[in-house]
């Protein structure tokens, strides 16, 4: 896709030039909130909307001035598309019948594709008959049977609850795994996309804000937008006030909010000191220790959530500045705690990013 802009009447642009080169045998996730644009990337790339402007190419053939049926692309749908009259079998066989493949191949390859879902005894049964899961393994098995060059994937398994999004997320990876797909998967869940994508490209006002691996974008975000949407659950404003150290190729900085004082890794190109920034911290970096600790801030334990083999706390300082955190420890709420965490685990930002703020504001 390249410089492609899609454009809604008077509303500002939905993509504004979105540049973004899919390879073979890569599975990429779009990420990011509602309204960002990566469904109408998603629509522009399988030819249900027109683009505004730019190109779309398939190696050295253009094709975004070609109807959706001829660019080769199998779509999988958030809340199915199934036709509720026709039986599975012939649900999966819809796309041969549009490209008007023979009835005795392309019941062949409709049972093939049922097969590679787990799916074969229930081709009688109509969509109504069967579990969301298997109503969303029947839409990947009618992308599969075309064997399409490309599978997109929009928000596939929002609709499911959560141990079926568990199951059909192994499975999803199993066939992209087994038949060497191309995948563009569009998602807003984090751990979705970490667990199923070779890479990460998250969106931001119709933009990438941020393309790498799973691991590069989940450890180093660019920025505060994208470290909200990787994990990092502590956001919050604070004033760099003075040049702590260089270790490594990371420069340090002392962040000053009301009641919390901490060494942080600066993530914002140029010199921070003086200035507004966001600090980001992910719960499972803060980790709970004596008052005199380093880097530490007190805190009261409000609201405590037993996950099993940990605590979820919720706490807030005396300021009134909420932090999150795991631990293994026992705590109780309305316990005094003081809170820890490694520098490099603090992550600071400029500050000045509007958009970046009113995340904040909407935490």
């Amino acid at each position: 896709m390249r410089d492609v802009t899609r454009i809604y009447g008077s509303a500002p642009p939905a993509l504004s030039n979105l540049n973004l080169e899919l390879r073979r045998n890569e599975f990429v996730a779009l990420l990011g909130p509602s309204g960002c644009g990566k469904s109408t990337a998603l629509a522009c790339l399988a030819g249900l909307q027109p683009l505004s402007n730019g190109t779309i190419w398939r190696d050295e053939t253009r094709i975004d001035q070609l109807p959706a049926e001829r660019r080769g692309f199998g779509m999988v749908f958030q809340n199915y598309a199934l036709f509720p009259h026709m039986t599975v079998l012939k649900n999966v066989e819809f796309g041969l019948t549009m490209r008007k493949v023979a009835r005795p191949e392309r019941t062949a390859k409709a049972k093939e594709a049922l097969s590679l879902v787990q799916l074969t005894e229930h081709g009688d049964r109509l969509p109504g008959q069967l579990s969301g899961g298997q109503q969303q393994r029947v839409a990947i098995a009618r992308a599969l049977a075309i064997d399409p060059e490309i599978i997109l994937m929009d928000e596939p398994l929002s609709n499911l609850d959560a141990t079926l999004r568990i199951e059909m997320r192994t499975e999803i990876k199993r066939l992209y795994q087994e038949r060497g797909l191309t995948v563009l998967y569009v998602t807003h869940d984090q751990e979705e996309a970490l667990s199923l994508a070779t890479r990460l490209v998250v969106l931001r006002l119709g933009r990438a804000e941020q393309t790498g691996t799973p691991e590069e974008v989940y450890t180093h975000p660019v920025s505060a937008y994208v470290a909200g949407f990787m994990g990092y659950r502590n956001l919050f404003p604070a004033q760099a006030t003075e040049i702590a150290g260089t270790p490594g190729s990371a420069d340090l900085v002392r962040v000053d909010s009301a009641d919390i004082s901490l060494v942080g890794a600066v993530k914002t190109a140029g010199g921070l000191t003086g200035s507004l920034v966001t600090v980001a911290i992910r719960p499972e970096d803060i980790t709970i220790a004596s008052a005199d600790s380093a880097n530490h801030v007190k805190a009261l334990a409000q609201v405590v959530e037993y996950h099993g083999r940990e605590m979820a706390v919720q706490a807030r300082t005396a300021s009134g500045t909420v932090l999150h955190l795991k631990t293994n420890e026992r705590v109780t709420a309305g316990d005094n705690i003081a809170l820890t965490v490694t520098p490099d685990r603090v992550l600071v930002y400029d500050g000045s990013d509007e958009l970046a703020k009113t995340r904040l504001d909407q935490e």
